[in-house]
């Protein structure tokens, strides 16, 4: 009995050295799964919801023309693209809507072809329902040489990743706060800042920023986005004293179904 104990002893303590070594992710042939996971800090949920119904979707009928000048800059305030194929329109000015239009979607169908632009820019002389396309993007439905061509549209969700980034204005200030909504999923109808526990709506104008004459302090704020689908994307702590900066928003618009 003696001699059994003592062999069951020598197992029980060579098992037990060899157990740490299930827990070392990195080792040949272990479940790298097995080990607890790192503290990388919250966590940042890109979409705020399921798919929803959406409703309001803009159309048109008209005629699309190209710009060789288009670079993604323009009436809208956005920065111009520095890479990539450029697609992008500018839009109408009976549709332009004071801005309401900059960052939308649209895609278009035309003679030879289709192609998904984002609305960017104004086109003073251009009627409603037509859209003046940057040449990579006229090449999707029509040679150049065309230069203009029927087509039909339909405003369509962005093909985004990632969150809303609030991006604040040069020269934005705790005295005069103008901010935009940039990488939206859907077109932008309102932006409010918390203001002693009220919403208040932030003046959204032509060149597509939200403007507080007043401005709307040292921060940090309280923000609510809502889309044209009734959406509602709220941040709480977004950092104050920021100007020709961006900074994240926590979440996104939902999908459409």
């Amino acid at each position: 009995m003696t001699r059994l104990v003592a062999i069951a002893f020598v197992l029980v303590l060579v098992l037990g050295c060899g157990s740490p070594a299930a827990s070392d992710g990195g080792s040949p042939g272990h479940d790298a799964g097995s080990a607890p996971p790192l503290d990388t800090g919250p966590v940042i949920t890109p979409d705020s919801g399921p798919a929803t119904a959406c409703s309001g979707f803009l159309s048109a009928t008209g005629q699309a023309t190209y710009y060789t000048t288009a670079d993604g800059s323009g009436a809208c305030g956005y920065p111009a693209q520095t890479s990539g194929e450029l697609l992008i329109a500018a839009m109408n000015m009976p549709m332009f809507d004071g801005s309401n239009v900059c960052g939308m979607c649209a895609h278009v169908v035309g003679p030879m072809g289709e192609v998904t632009v984002r609305v960017v820019d104004l086109c003073p002389e251009c009627p409603s329902g037509n859209l003046d396309l940057s040449p990579d993007a006229f090449m999707h439905i029509s040679p150049l040489s065309a230069g203009r061509v029927p087509i039909t549209w339909t405003e369509v969700p962005c093909d985004v990743t990632g969150p809303l980034v609030y991006h604040f204005k040069d020269g934005s200030n705790q005295w005069w706060t103008a901010l935009q909504i940039r990488n939206h999923r859907h077109r932008i109808a309102s932006v409010e800042a918390n203001v002693g526990g009220t919403w208040m709506p932030i003046e959204r104008l032509d060149y597509n920023y939200f403007v507080d004459a007043s401005g709307l302090g040292p921060g940090p704020y309280d923000l609510r986005v809502t889309d044209v689908h009734g959406h509602v994307v709220e941040d709480a702590m977004v950092p104050g004293g920021l100007a020709d900066a961006d900074t994240p928003s926590a979440s996104q618009f939902p999908a459409c179904m």
